[in-house]
C-alpha cells in the first residue's frame, strides 16, 4: 500500500466528523484567498478536496488529483458528485503547452425519440423528463475519468489507488454535515417514489438523515470496487451494468445494457477566445458554456469596465445586455455537434460581437429577438478546480441535473441516477427546468448528448494558467463564470473577492434579471430605472476557483456552499 493511501486512511478519514464552520451569511468584499505554493484543489465538499490535495502532495499531477476528487465526491456529495451522471473537463498540460477538452456528458439511449417527452396532447410533459426514469441518460463519468487518467495521469497512481479513499468512505461511512445536511430534508420527495433510495437516505423511522448521522453506502462501495478491479468494464459491463439497466427499466426508463456498453467519452478541441490580452480556454459543444462565455466577453471587450467601476449601475447594465444577446444565440443555434451544425465562427468572432455591441443602449434595457432574426444545467451540478506544481490545470464540472438527480438509486449498486435528458428541448421553442429555450438542434435522439451550460474554463497568459474556474447552477453557470473572470481581469480583485462578490444573471428568456442579495438599494433602483426587471433569488451557484500569484496558487472556496474548501500544500 502506498504512503499516499496510508496517509489518507490514517489521517484524513478519522477527521471526517470534525466540527464545521458556520454557514457564511454574508459575502465580504475583503475576503482573502487560501494560498499554496505547490498545488491546490478547490471543491464544493471538503473531504474530497483534501483527498485531491493529498494526491498532489504524494506526487500526483492535476489529472490524478481530479480523478480522486471526482470519485470521492460521488460518495461525499451525493446530490451532485456522481458516477450516475456525466460532465466536462478542461485540461491544460504545462510541458506540452497543450489544452484539451473531455466530453463525458450523458447520452440519450438508443430508443430515444424527438417526441419522447410530449404528452398525449402533443405538448411537453415536464414530469416525463424530470420526475421519472425516462429522463435518465447513459452515465458518462466513469468512462470519462478513467480515460483521462489513462491518457494524462502522472503514472504514479493506479486507478485502484485513486479509488481506495472513495471505497473506504462508502464502506465505513462518514458523518453528515454541511451541504448534505442542508439539502437531504428537502430532497425527501425525490426519494419517496424509489424504495431503494428512501431506505438508504433515511433513518429507520423514515425521516431524512440529519447532521451528525452517519451515511454508509455498502452497495456503492462494491460498485466502486468493481471499477477498481475491472476498470470501465466494472461499470458498463457485467453485474453492475445488469443491475443498472434492470433498475432503470423497472422504473420506466429505456436505458439498456447495450446502451451502457456502447458509451464512449469524446475528446474535443476546446473553444478558444481572447479577452484583454488573456487566452480563454473553455468547453465546446455540446456544452454551450464556452461559446456563450466567449461571445459575451467579446461584447464586453468594447466597454471600459474598469473605468466604469465594479458593480456600478453602468457596468452591470452592459453586463446584462451582453448576456441577453449571447443567450439568445444559444437558444437558436446550439446543440450536439454530431447532429447539428452551429455557426461557431460567426458567433465567436470579434466583428459579430461589435455588431451586437452597437445595439446596446448605454442607459436603457433593450429587447432582444432570438439570434437577432438570423436563420436557422443544474442545481445538482458541482465544479472543482485543480492545479499542480508543474503548472498543469484541470477545470471539471459534472452533474446529475436536479439536486440528487431523478432520486433513484439503482437497487444493488448504490448509484444515484441522473435526469439529464431534461436538458433536451421537448419541442421547438419549449424551455427546460431552468427556463432555457431550445429549438430543433437540441431535440432528443438516439445517442445524442443534450446541450449543457457547464463552463469549465482555464484562463491563460503567455501559455500559463492564471485562473481556473467554473460553477454549478444550471443556466446560471455561464453568467457566474463570466463574472468571476470579469472581476479578476477587469477589476483586478483577488480570487476570493472575485468569487464572493454578489452576482446577477440574464438568460434572454424570460426577460428578467435574477439577482443575489448584497447589491445596494441605489444600484437596484438605478437598474430598474433603465428598464430592467429584477427578480430574487438568483439561485445557487458555487464558483470554486484558483488564481496564480507570484508566490504560488490562491484558491477560493465559494462561501455560498457550506463545506466548500480550498485544500493545498
Amino acid at each position: 500500500m502506498s504512503r499516499f493511501i496510508l496517509a489518507l486512511l490514517l489521517i484524513l478519514v478519522p477527521s471526517i466528523g470534525s466540527a464545521q464552520d458556520a454557514r457564511i451569511s454574508s459575502l465580504p468584499m475583503h475576503a482573502q484567498p487560501a494560498s499554496a505554493r505547490h498545488g491546490m484543489v478547490v471543491a464544493q465538499e471538503k473531504i474530497a478536496a483534501k483527498i485531491g490535495a493529498d494526491v498532489l502532495r504524494h506526487g500526483g499531477n492535476a489529472v490524478d488529483a481530479a480523478v480522486a476528487t471526482a470519485f470521492a465526491m460521488a460518495v461525499t456529495y451525493p446530490r451532485a458528485g456522481n458516477i450516475g451522471g456525466g460532465g466536462f473537463m478542461v485540461i491544460h498540460l504545462a510541458r506540452e503547452n497543450k489544452d484539451l477538452a473531455l466530453d463525458y456528458r450523458e447520452t440519450a439511449p438508443a430508443a430515444a425519440t424527438p417526441t419522447m417527452f410530449l404528452g398525449p396532447d402533443g405538448k411537453p410533459d415536464a414530469a416525463k423528463s424530470r420526475d421519472g426514469a425516462l429522463g435518465i441518460g447513459v452515465p458518462g463519468t466513469v468512462a470519462g475519468l478513467t480515460d483521462a487518467l489513462q491518457r494524462y495521469g502522472s503514472g504514479n497512481f493506479t486507478l485502484r489507488e485513486l479509488l481506495l479513499p472513495a471505497i473506504r468512505l462508502a464502506r465505513d461511512g462518514f458523518v453528515i454535515t454541511d451541504d448534505i445536511a442542508d439539502t437531504l430534508p428537502d430532497a425527501r420527495k425525490r426519494f419517496a417514489p424509489w424504495p431503494s433510495s428512501a431506505a438508504l437516505l433515511a433513518r429507520a423511522d423514515g425521516t431524512p438523515l440529519r447532521e451528525g448521522d452517519k451515511l454508509i453506502q455498502p452497495d456503492l462501495a462494491n460498485t466502486l470496487q468493481a471499477i477498481a478491479d475491472h476498470g470501465t468494464d466494472g461499470f458498463y459491463d457485467g453485474p453492475v451494468a445488469q443491475k443498472l439497466a434492470s433498475a432503470i427499466q423497472a422504473a420506466g426508463g429505456i436505458v439498456t445494457r447495450d446502451d451502457l456498453k456502447a458509451y464512449r467519452p469524446v475528446w474535443r478541441e476546446p473553444v478558444r477566445g481572447s479577452y484583454r490580452g488573456y487566452d480563454i480556454v473553455s468547453m465546446p459543444l455540446p456544452s454551450s458554456g464556452g461559446t456563450v462565455l466567449i461571445e459575451t466577453l467579446n461584447i464586453l471587450e468594447g466597454f471600459d469596465l474598469h473605468k466604469m467601476g465594479a458593480q456600478t449601475p453602468a457596468s452591470l447594465h452592459v453586463l446584462i445586455e451582453a448576456m441577453k444577446r449571447a443567450y439568445a444565440d444559444r437558444a437558436r443555434y446550439l446543440g450536439d455537434p454530431a447532429f447539428s451544425k452551429a455557426p461557431l465562427t460567426r458567433l465567436l468572432s470579434k466583428d459579430y460581437a461589435a455588431q451586437l455591441r452597437a445595439d446596446i443602449s448605454p442607459d436603457k434595457s433593450t429587447a432582444v429577438k432570438a439570434a437577432a432574426a438570423q436563420p436557422h444545467e443544474g442545481t445538482n451540478t458541482t465544479h472543482f478546480s485543480v492545479v499542480d506544481a508543474q503548472g498543469n490545470a484541470v477545470s471539471n464540472t459534472y452533474t446529475l441535473n436536479f439536486s440528487y438527480g431523478v432520486g433513484l438509486i439503482a437497487e444493488g449498486t448504490g448509484v444515484l441516477l441522473n435526469n439529464e435528458l431534461d436538458d433536451f428541448t421537448a419541442a421547438p421553442g419549449a424551455s427546460n427546468a431552468y427556463g432555457l429555450v431550445g429549438y430543433e438542434a437540441n431535440l432528443p435522439g438516439p445517442g445524442k448528448r443534450p446541450l449543457s451550460s457547464m463552463t469549465p474554463t482555464i484562463v491563460l497568459k503567455d501559455g500559463r494558467p492564471v485562473l481556473v474556474t467554473g460553477s454549478p447552477g444550471g443556466s446560471r453557470i455561464i453568467s457566474t463564470t463570466l463574472q468571476v473572470i470579469v472581476n479578476t481581469l477587469d477589476y483586478r480583485m483577488n480570487i476570493a473577492q472575485a468569487v464572493s462578490l454578489p452576482r446577477l444573471h440574464h438568460q434572454w428568456m424570460p426577460d428578467e434579471v435574477r439577482i443575489e442579495h448584497g447589491f445596494p438599494q441605489a444600484t437596484r433602483d438605478a437598474l430598474r430605472a433603465m428598464g430592467h426587471t429584477l427578480v430574487t433569488p438568483m439561485g445557487q451557484t458555487s464558483a470554486n476557483s484558483i488564481a496564480a500569484s507570484k508566490d504560488g496558487w490562491l484558491g477560493a472556496a465559494d462561501p455560498r456552499t457550506r463545506g466548500a474548501e480550498a485544500a493545498g500544500y
